[in-house]
């Protein structure tokens, strides 16, 4: 059964529980050395799952409908989230904006791949169908299911960490490969990283995420969708944070890992077969190596992840401020200093964002896309901001993410808890539960291995960090940017030369300049 069948009307976008039953269709996942039988209900998985269709549901509810969905543009006459549509104008691409920041405010920031992160892969696919050649109307037909439903799309696009320093085509044991072309699809083989949170997905996207060396052999340049539940298609889950969180504390104790978990996999393809249909680019190239720029990708997905950031840097400027209040330190000039640059840092991306929709631009087939040049600035600061944020935190909070007690257990034992409540109170007022609840929220954001994690996340989200800021350089010498600042100080050099100034309306100081006198009459 299509995932798409789950839904009781075909003209509108899944609802909580239809997105929840379109993930029980026997995938194969493993987890902790056992194959997991249902994601919604696994300890592992279930708390992510139904945050996901939290989320689901507010495209239907009367306060959010509004400011999510927008009508389609399929002909079936229903609505979809904003971001699963491309936009035809820079005010489309402001409401898209605030569709997603509305989205992300359901996890406070915290979940990356939510489905309207590859919704950006799903408006390309509308709007620049003619890009994949041959299978053009693979993409317009995947365009129209994403769009109706609001299909949960991941992506892998990374090859995995071993012999990187090697073309794609010497690594035969390990990359997604061609094995086989049949009469009704083809046959692949191989393994990506890091399909974050894939296991609640409907499906895989698999491709480049750059213009990866793929060697000679044209059998690696392939770009095509794998469903969930197709035979061969295999994760393997790091831990869950979600699962520890549930055995050792409580909500209480780890508010965030026990409901944001987005778990990474190792996604293997073990001879999956790939019907003509769902392939999109094939045995090309050309093609291939282009795709991350000239497909609209990566000029898309950027924006959702500009938007998702700066909500979770609310929610870090929130809660930084609230542990200072509870350690007794915000009225300090120093620590108010560093709590407004991270007001900054959150203004900065906020900023970027305005400038994405603001000076959007006309892409192709009547579609508009963001201003590339903000796209590529949130690329190369974010994972600045993030490790200058964590320090600020860590700085200014000293010791008080770390004097806390183990549990909410020990509130229930009546020898320690007059102890809490006098030596772990907060200050201005605040009694010793509120105190830990706070400081245990923020422990959770930077501090545990859920906060680790999203630090390693966050510093390698947009890619590789020379990468991003060589595409930087590249897109400003496209652009023509570079020329302009090149221009400029060239003219500047030509403002003057060994004999003085060269341009009218200056005055060159023969009549004044006295060093030579100087010297002369010091060296007499």
């Amino acid at each position: 059964m299509r995932p798409e069948d789950t839904r009781k009307e075909t003209n509108r976008p899944f609802n909580g529980k239809e997105i929840l039953e379109s993930f029980k269709d026997g995938r194969e996942i493993y987890a902790y050395g056992e194959r997991v039988k249902d994601v919604t209900t696994h300890p592992a998985f279930r708390n992510s799952a139904a945050v996901v269709a939290r989320m689901y549901d507010a495209l239907h509810e009367e306060g959010t409908k509004d400011v999510l969905t927008w009508a389609t543009d399929t002909g079936n006459g229903g609505y979809t989230h904003k971001f699963f549509r491309f936009a035809k104008s820079k005010e489309d691409i402001k409401e898209q904006r605030d569709a997603v920041a509305e989205w992300s405010r359901i996890n406070y920031g915290w979940m990356g791949r939510t489905s309207d992160y590859k919704a950006a892969f799903c408006a390309c696919l509308g709007a620049n169908p003619e890009y994949y050649g041959q299978f053009a109307d693979n993409a317009r037909n995947w365009y129209k299911r994403i769009q109706e439903s609001c299909l949960y799309f991941n992506h892998a696009i990374v090859n995995p960490p071993i012999d990187r320093n090697k073309p794609a085509d010497q690594v035969k044991d390990v990359y997604i490969q061609l094995v086989k072309e049949r009469d009704d699809g083809i046959i692949v083989k191989g393994a990506k990283v890091v399909a974050t949170n894939s296991a609640l997905t409907n499906f895989n996207f698999i491709g480049f995420g750059s213009a990866q060396v793929m060697g000679s052999n044209p059998d690696f340049a392939l770009m095509f969708i794998a469903p969930m539940d197709a035979p061969g298609v295999k994760l393997i889950s790091r831990a869950s944070y979600e699962l520890v969180a549930g055995m050792t504390g409580s909500p209480f104790d780890y508010p965030l890992s026990s409901r944001f978990d987005e778990n990474d996999a190792i996604l293997v393809l073990d001879n999956v077969f790939i019907p003509w249909e769902n392939v999109l680019i094939y045995r090309d190239f050309d093609r291939a190596r282009r795709w991350t720029m000239e497909g609209g990708f990566a000029r898309l997905f950027p924006m959702q992840a500009c938007i998702r950031f700066a909500v979770k840097l609310d929610f870090l400027a929130g809660i930084l401020q609230r542990a200072l209040e509870c350690t007794g330190v915000i009225d300090f000039r120093g620590v108010q200093a560093d709590l407004g640059e991270v007001v900054t840092w959150r203004n900065m991306f906020w900023s970027l964002t305005d400038a994405m929709y603001a000076d959007a631009k006309p892409w192709i087939n009547g579609a508009y896309l963001p201003d590339i040049k903000p796209l590529m600035t949130y690329r190369v600061l974010a994972p600045m901001a993030y490790a200058k944020i964590k320090n600020i935190i860590e700085r200014n909070v000293t010791s008080g993410l770390v004097y806390l007690p183990s549990s909410t257990l020990d509130f229930e034992n009546d020898q320690i808890r007059p102890y809490l409540e006098k030596y772990v109170r907060g200050s201005n007022d605040i009694d010793y539960v509120q105190r830990i609840k706070i400081l245990k929220l923020l422990w959770d954001s930077i501090c545990s291995e859920f906060g680790g994690r999203h630090e390693v996340y966050e510093i390698n989200y947009t890619g590789s960090q020379d990468e991003i800021r060589m595409q930087t350089l590249r897109v400003a010498q496209q652009t023509g940017d570079m020329k302009v600042c090149l221009d400029m100080v060239d003219r500047c050099l030509s403002d003057y030369n060994e004999q003085g100034w060269t341009v009218p309306y200056l005055h060159n100081n023969d009549d004044i300049r006295c060093i030579q006198k100087v010297i002369k009459e010091f060296n007499k």
